[in-house]
């Protein structure tokens, strides 16, 4: 069934929902004893089916299981830029057969990789069926609400940037509507005719428009093809995922100052209580975190190298030191390049090995060459560790720990 076909009303406090129109059904009523005696044997049926369970079977336990879990999104594009960026850290994931949902990473041998939707990786880090997840923040956001067991361990893996975002018509009553505020203050939202928002992001719709002052709201509920409500008289406003808002414009769509409801990218989360209580997963987790984080930064830099001339090696520091792109992580690396002149061992060029920017890579082999540099070699890094990463900091305070 096509998603708009599929959409229905949902009853969020913003606005009142339609009372229920009564529904008629013809059948064959039995009288009250009669009803009594047909479903005493299932109700006590049921009762004994419920005593039989165990306690901890109905309500699963941390320490139920050993085997540490991660939730790693199923498909699509987000699932790539997961199995690549793991893979980019030494962190292959092993899928033996492409139609299991299981599999795991060699280097981590107690490790279980579960392929679930995103949006049930949430749901099962909070049930407790797995222990640590990557997935967009937007949905940790959405599906999470705010639920304090859900840690955010690395808030910025690099990848599947968006933003989700309010957009309105570029036309009709539109036409001039180009700030939130302008939004909320039209006059044409009352109790009877609210300001209609079609989106698959209820919670987070909600409370943003709460937050913003908008009374007179009702939600839309569809899963897909969000822009054709509003052409269509079903909506008025969209809150929907905005990458480059191309989809927006070729729908004569529009964006408005201060309609961010919030912005996201892939992000590392965990269990709070399987942090605390299942063995392994701390470790595990310091593991995943140092090596994201080492391979992230390194992403971003490159080792430059060159040759200089010079009478030691404090001098040749000293004329490196002047140029502000060659301060590299603590300062550059000088040693003596050896070399034989005249049956002797002589030192007359010095090695430089400084880690850059990339971004300012060019400026950076411009200033070597402006105190005498040659012969510059550029490398691409894997890694960049750190003393101890920040995050990792962090988490641990996080957790009391």
């Amino acid at each position: 069934m096509p998603a708009m076909l599929a959409a229905q009303f949902t009853g969020l406090p913003l606005s009142q929902s339609p009372a229920p129109q009564p529904s008629f059904r013809v059948g064959l009523r039995s009288s009250p004893a009669v009803r009594a005696r047909s479903l005493a044997p299932r109700a006590a049926a049921s009762t004994a089916a419920v005593s039989a369970i165990p306690e901890a079977a109905a309500t699963p336990q941390v320490s139920d299981r050993t085997v540490v879990r991660i939730g790693l999104p199923s498909k699509g594009r987000m699932a790539e830029q997961t199995l690549s960026l793991l893979k980019s850290c030494q962190l292959s994931v092993r899928q033996l057969n492409p139609r299991q949902y299981t599999a795991d990473i060699p280097l981590i041998p107690n490790l279980e990789v579960w392929f679930q939707r995103p949006k049930d990786i949430v749901r099962k880090l909070q049930s407790g069926d797995l222990d640590l997840g990557i997935v967009g923040f937007d949905i940790v956001s959405e599906y999470g609400k705010g639920n304090e067991d859900l840690v955010v361990v690395h808030d910025a893996l690099e990848f599947g940037h968006c933003r989700l975002s309010l957009a309105v018509p570029r036309e009709g009553i539109f036409e001039n509507i180009n700030t939130l505020e302008d939004l909320l203050n039209m006059p044409e939202w009352t109790e009877e005719r609210p300001l209609r928002v079609v989106t698959g992001f209820g919670y987070l719709g909600d409370k943003f428009l709460r937050e913003k002052g908008f009374k007179h709201v009702r939600f839309l509920s569809a899963d897909g093809a969000l822009e054709s409500y509003p052409p269509m008289g079903m909506a008025d406003a969209i809150v929907d995922l905005v990458s480059s808002g191309t989809t927006l414009r070729e729908n004569n769509l529009k964006e408005i100052e201060g309609g961010i409801v919030v912005e996201s990218q892939a992000t590392l989360v965990a269990s709070r209580k399987s942090l605390h209580k299942r063995k392994g997963v701390l470790e595990i987790t310091h593991e995943l975190l140092e090596r994201l984080e080492a391979h992230l930064r390194a992403t971003a830099e490159l080792m430059v190298t060159a040759n200089m001339r010079g009478n030691s090696a404090e001098e040749v520091a000293e004329r490196v030191l002047s140029q502000t792109s060659l301060c590299g992580l603590q300062g550059p690396t000088v040693s003596p390049v050896y070399c034989r002149r005249d049956g002797k061992v002589d030192v007359e060029y010095y090695a430089i090995n400084v880690v850059v920017p990339q971004k300012l890579l060019y400026k950076s082999i411009q200033q070597l060459r402006s105190v005498g540099g040659s012969g510059v070699l550029v490398t691409k890094l894997t890694y960049i560790f750190d003393e101890e990463t920040p995050r990792w900091r962090n988490l641990l305070s996080e957790l009391g720990l």
